[in-house]
């Protein structure tokens, strides 16, 4: 959108907020994303660190340590993929997704890994908790469950948009 302002010597100056509005997003979304990778891979090293630590120190606080990486490793990977798919997305390609394949494939490879992390967290946390806190299970299960749940709307989303697909890929043929 382009807006017109009159200036006082009667000349008129030309303003595209789109344009600056579409650069200022891609610096933040390439801001924001660079910030989330490095961060994430900090806490990779600091996961992997503390593990070496705890083993080097005491043997018998090694699974703990272990189950502690393991986490971490895991919420940084989908924290890296993330600002993997912003940068991709809202930076690199900074476009509207051409056809509805696309946007779903899109969509279906960002929420998977938020799932696969949800799970592997759920899992480390059953462990945690099932050893010593048992009382408290109701959070891992509510992990898993909610992993469930995504699960399964995204297969929703994905029946419903397939269908869409294939009814305008239909309509498209019939009016040819």
């Amino acid at each position: 959108m382009m807006q017109i302002i009159p200036t006082r010597s009667g000349q008129e100056m030309s303003i595209t907020y789109e344009g600056t509005l579409k650069k200022v997003s891609r610096a933040a979304f390439g801001t924001a994303s660079v910030m989330l990778m490095i961060l994430s891979l900090g806490l990779i090293f600091y996961g992997v660190f503390n593990l070496l630590f705890t083993l080097l120190t005491s043997w018998h606080e090694g699974r703990d340590a272990l189950l502690l990486a393991i986490s971490y490793v895991v919420i940084a990977i989908a924290v890296f993929d993330v600002a993997k798919y912003f940068m991709e997305e809202e930076v690199i390609q900074s476009r509207v997704k051409v056809s509805p394949l696309e946007a779903r494939l899109s969509l279906t490879k960002f929420i998977t890994t938020i799932i696969i992390a949800v799970f592997i967290e759920g899992l480390v946390a059953v462990f945690e908790v099932s050893r010593e806190h048992i009382q408290q299970i109701f959070y891992p299960i509510g992990l898993l469950v909610t992993a469930t749940i995504v699960v399964l709307s995204l297969a929703v989303y994905q029946r419903i948009s397939v269908d869409t697909e294939n009814q305008e890929s239909r309509a498209v043929i019939r009016s040819k």
